[in-house]
């Protein structure tokens, strides 16, 4: 815009009401139109049309057949329907690795930050240590554990005999299977969190450990005084995560158990998976019916944890 001086300061020209600069009215549309674009095909649709398939019967070979609510029926209330069993059961097994894994995922990666933050010697070695795993794919990562558990060839199993102990059925028997997936889990994934954790700790002021020294404190009254206080938003953001990444495992029961023995690690996203895909007779309408639920039910969990672990005392 041009500009006119007045008495030797620079004056704007008025701007004429209801006009303003294309550039300042689009320029942040611009910016923000190629995650809208992503978000809009990967997840706006994609959530959409599967709210709209849940309403259908379809095998992806014939005509989608409104049902209305029979495929919720089949899965929350009738309880003469094998999916209303397989589905809670699935969703059992779910639980129980997120009741496994979470508090390790959690606890061990905030200490291993702690540890690293004092900075002892060889600090930068450990963070790259514990963070390389989760630089693997889930697939390399589930068949390193194969070859460590496996029964008769693993390498766990082979010292074992050593030492005169029977054979572990790491991956073919309760409650070794489920100690065997968290386990993996665990090795592939506390990298991530522990950096989270490392940023937090970055965060706290370091005058407020003075001022806890000078009144006294140990370093475990520093610990629930100062650290964990100061962690709040990057542990309510881990915990949240976490629980989320748990409850939609899949590719660790697949890979390395095939939800055996029986059902026992058979998952809800992997159950999911076998109704929508496989089969002779695939049921997308009903997959997509569980999906739906389970995005309920993981969004009301995420609620209850950020409502819970934000509260002001």
């Amino acid at each position: 815009m041009k500009l006119q001086k007045n008495g030797g300061i620079p004056l704007q020209r008025p701007v004429k009401p209801g006009k303003t600069d294309w550039k300042e009215k689009y320029a942040p549309l611009l910016f923000i139109s190629p995650h809208l674009f992503f978000f809009i095909i990967f997840l706006a649709y994609p959530t959409i049309y599967g709210i709209y398939i849940s309403f259908h019967s379809w095998n992806f070979f014939t005509d989608a057949a409104f049902v209305g609510l029979q495929n919720y029926a089949n899965i929350l209330w009738n309880t003469d329907s094998l999916f209303f069993d397989y589905f809670w059961s699935a969703f059992r097994a779910t639980l129980i690795f997120v009741i496994l894994s979470v508090p390790f995922l959690v606890i061990i990666p905030l200490f291993l930050a702690i540890g690293i933050n004092a900075r002892p010697f060889g600090h930068n070695f450990f963070r790259a240590l514990f963070y390389a795993p989760s630089l693997l794919s889930v697939v390399t990562v589930v068949l390193i554990w194969i070859w460590l558990l496996d029964t008769n060839a693993g390498l766990i199993n082979y010292y074992l005999a050593y030492t005169g102990l029977d054979a572990i059925p790491w991956l073919t028997r309760a409650p070794w299977v489920w100690i065997s997936l968290v386990l993996m889990t665990i090795w592939w994934t506390i990298g991530t969190n522990m950096i989270l954790f490392l940023a937090g700790l970055s965060e706290i002021p370091d005058h407020l450990y003075e001022a806890a020294k000078i009144d006294g404190a140990n370093k475990i009254q520093q610990f629930f005084h100062v650290t964990l206080p100061g962690l709040k938003a990057p542990m309510a953001f881990v915990v949240i995560m976490t629980t989320l990444a748990s409850f939609n495992v899949m590719a660790q029961p697949q890979l390395a158990t095939g939800g055996g023995p029986g059902y026992e690690t058979r998952v809800l996203i992997l159950y999911i998976y076998e109704v929508g895909f496989t089969g002779g007779n695939p049921r997308a309408g009903l997959a997509a019916a569980m999906s739906v639920i389970l995005g309920m039910i993981l969004l009301s969990i995420s609620l209850i944890q950020f409502k819970l672990m934000t509260k002001e005392k």
